[in-house]
């Protein structure tokens, strides 16, 4: 397994989850993540790339939701773990993200090349 897999596994399992308004996506959006993080996503078409673009959706939004919710990016994982990226909707898990977890994600972002997803 390389560094980067072992690292975005570790850091995934310690971002805590709670419950999304059914049907929002109001923190779905373009983003940029690891390439570990990309290649477990599946492939999207330069076309699906620019309509998703042309929107300001992520490429993986679909009509229900977030089609890669379970392999979803760690970025989008912080999304309502965080005071600095709050739910637009309140919601939010009982305990949010340790701040030295946050710094890690961060740094691991901040370390690693980032592509569009």
């Amino acid at each position: 397994m390389s560094c980067n897999r072992d690292t975005v596994l570790r850091l995934r399992e310690q971002v805590p989850s709670f419950a999304c308004v059914p049907g929002c996506h109001d923190c779905c959006g373009p983003v940029t993540t690891s390439s570990e993080e990309m290649s477990r996503l599946p492939v999207k078409s330069d076309a699906e790339h620019e309509a998703a673009l042309a929107e300001l959706n992520c490429v993986h939004l679909g009509p229900h939701g977030c089609e890669v919710y379970h392999e979803r990016p760690l970025i989008c994982r912080l999304f309502g773990t965080t005071p600095r990226m709050p739910c637009p909707n309140g919601r939010r898990p009982e305990q949010m993200i340790e701040p030295r977890v946050e710094r890690q994600i961060h740094h691991y972002i901040a370390t690693t090349r980032q592509v569009l997803v």
